[in-house]
């Protein structure tokens, strides 16, 4: 869920020609804005996509069982009759840390240490873990993705001080709590053994080949394998081993520059100035003294719920990238296969293959500690989407193609470390933001959402592609792939699913081909057990004013049968928030979802001065502040949500 805070977003400044450029010149034509018989083709409805999976015979039964429901405008959280939406673990509730529950104070004078043990700021990812396989009980991992710091202290950012970094620190990375249903509704369950927050203060191993590299290496960590903290927790992953996958996105914008930004760090878009200035209190942000900070965050984290003694782990044999999140998959022979996406303009998707299978539990370890260095050791891979429909998997291999000393890459760490300028070099598609990541469980086919692109095709930047056709992209579209053989395969098939956008738009590259229900910026996407996929949206509070977006309402969760292509609106947000995240229970009864950032302002942020002018939910108490939380959605009669 990368944030609009201006240029950051946009770091790829490498605009040589792409070797992807669509390469019929009616399709070129048609989209840099050309009309006629072609545009019709290319804004057809994706059924043949979704088509050439189905088996012949009868029309299917259908996924959908609810009534679609009219976008929405008001505060307030509106699900289909029949069912309910829950807010459950608020920003700021006490996770249960036994001993440790400080109550939520709604003039936000909460201590940094109390919200070390609360909740955190802006619910994204998560992910539910039965208890036992019960669908009643379980523990939900959470990413606490960034602060406000207009609603996280009493006065704003006035007097700025040690005290407010500290705190906003806090409020920043992972939480972990016990969830219990009971008499039909969900809570907290506190105290309990299996709390857990980890904030900026907690401690990482660092894997994989960046491990002790010298560019990870500080006058704090000399050795390069312990990090303090985890930043900008978007998207999440499961394993098969029972362990959660924070991607970390949004980091490089924590960093100060000042007046010496190097080659490396200016491809990773530092700035002179930070977003947050942390690096007045805290200097590990300066990288002016401390050059190689940067370098020890933008990995995906893995994390075991089930431990709260553990250490967490920045998996860098995965790549360093602005990480949405990661998905696992698994071969024939079981090996892990991890696909993962960069949230950021004319930035990459990447697949890691794990070099050993995934181990079961015995010998006195659990399943997660068998498998703690699965993920060290492997093949990294980029992906070449060209315009045949057809694509390639380019290993991020240090002494493979361009990638040698020579050329800027010492070994294999500093490949990781570089993930960007090595994918520059072998020549990879540019895309339009890629975000979360779904693996079909009947099919294979991996789809991932690119949110938008409104730079695509403009003066000094990449034009169109086949797998990116649309200039001025600010509607977005999903995209799915399957590998040839197995998900280790290093050639794949690509088309897109969808074309987002309302169908009422003037410009023609805004209007979409959406079957049902139209929406815009597709973000978070799962799968449920019966094949349904859902859809999260994130249009930004400035983008949802202009005329292309005006019809579509606050941020929502739609339903798509992707046997047939229909859309349905299910879900819509609070006034300005992001729907973000969906996972469910073992039998489907419960899904689990965020609305992030509710009340956010124009500009992105909450008004320092009014915090609450846009948005008090969920609390609707006179003068009660915005608070991101989790959603616990039900059918009334206890069925399987969505049928």
């Amino acid at each position: 869920m990368s944030k609009d805070f201006g240029p950051m977003e946009d770091s790829n400044r490498s605009c040589n020609a792409s070797i992807h450029d669509v390469s019929t010149p009616q399709r070129r034509t048609v989209l840099r804005g050309g009309a006629g018989a072609a545009l019709a083709a290319l804004f057809a409805p994706f059924h043949a996509a979704a088509a050439e999976d189905a088996k012949p015979g009868a029309p299917p039964a259908p996924l959908l069982g609810f009534s679609g429901i009219p976008p929405g405008t008001d505060d307030r959280l509106v699900v289909p009759a029949g069912y309910t939406a829950m807010p459950l673990a608020p920003w700021g509730e006490p996770v249960g840390i036994a001993g440790r529950l400080p109550v939520w104070k709604d003039d936000a004078s909460n201590t940094a240490a109390d919200q070390a043990v609360q909740m955190g700021m802006h619910h994204d990812g998560l992910h539910f873990y039965p208890i036992d396989g019960s669908s009643t009980h379980g523990l939900l991992a959470v990413n606490h993705e960034y602060v406000d710091d207009g609603l996280l202290h009493t006065d704003g950012t006035a007097d700025w001080s040690a005290a407010k970094v500290m705190k906003a620190q806090a409020a920043h990375g992972l939480a972990v709590i016990e969830i219990e249903l009971k008499d039909g509704a969900w809570e907290m369950v506190r105290p309990s053994r299996f709390a857990r927050r980890v904030t900026m203060d907690s401690p990482f191993d660092v894997g994989g080949p960046a491990a002790g590299h010298p560019m990870l290496r500080t006058a704090a960590d000399p050795g390069g394998r312990r990090v303090l903290g985890t930043l900008g927790n978007c998207a999440s992953g499961i394993t098969p081993w029972g362990t959660y996958l924070s991607g970390e996105e949004n980091w490089m914008g924590y960093f100060a520059g000042g007046g010496r930004i190097d080659a490396h760090h200016q491809r990773w878009g530092l700035r002179k100035t930070s977003w947050y200035r942390w690096e007045a209190h805290d200097e590990r942000f300066d990288t002016t003294r401390h050059p190689n900070e940067p370098n020890r965050f933008g990995w995906i984290v893995e994390l075991d719920p089930h431990d709260p003694a553990s250490t967490p782990i920045k998996r860098t044999a995965l790549g360093r990238a602005a990480h949405e999140g990661a998905w696992v998959a698994v071969t024939k022979d079981g090996r892990a296969v991890v696909y993962s996406g960069e949230d950021a303009q004319f930035e990459y998707i990447y697949k890691f293959v794990s070099r050993d299978r995934i181990a079961p539990a015995g010998k006195g370890l659990t399943q997660a500690q068998a498998n703690r260095e699965l993920l060290d050791h492997g093949t990294l891979y980029v992906a070449r989407f060209d315009a045949s429909g057809s694509g390639r998997w380019l290993p991020l291999v240090h002494g493979r193609g361009p990638l040698t000393a020579a050329n800027g890459f010492a070994d294999q760490g500093e490949v990781v470390v570089k993930a960007r300028q090595a994918s520059d070099a072998l020549g990879a598609t540019k895309m339009d933001r890629p975000e979360w990541l779904a693996i079909d469980p009947k099919s294979g086919w991996v789809h991932c959402t690119l949110t938008n692109n409104s730079a695509r095709g403009t003066l000094g930047h990449p034009g169109v592609d086949a797998a990116n056709p649309r200039a001025n992209n600010t509607m977005g579209q999903v995209i799915r792939w399957r590998d040839e053989g197995d998900f280790d395969g290093t050639v794949f098939r690509w088309n897109h699913l969808l074309l987002a956008g309302d169908p009422h738009n003037a410009r023609a590259e805004a209007q979409g081909n959406i079957d049902g229900d139209a929406f815009a910026c597709p973000d978070g996407i799962a799968f449920d057990a019966r094949g349904v996929l859902w859809i999260d949206t994130d249009i930004g509070q400035s983008s949802l004013n202009s005329g292309e977006m005006a019809r579509l309402g606050n941020n929502q969760m739609l339903a798509c049968d992707i046997r047939t292509g229909e859309v349905r609106r299910f879900l819509t947000g609070p006034v300005n928030c992001e729907i973000t995240g969906c996972t469910f229970t073992p039998d489907g009864t419960t899904m689990f979802l965020n609305v992030q950032h509710p009340g956010e302002s124009p500009r992105g942020h909450n008004d320092p001065a009014n915090p609450r002018r846009y948005s008090n939910w969920p609390d609707f108490r006179a003068g009660g502040r915005p608070r991101s939380a989790t959603v616990a959605v039900r059918r009334k009669d206890g069925g399987v949500v969505g049928t």
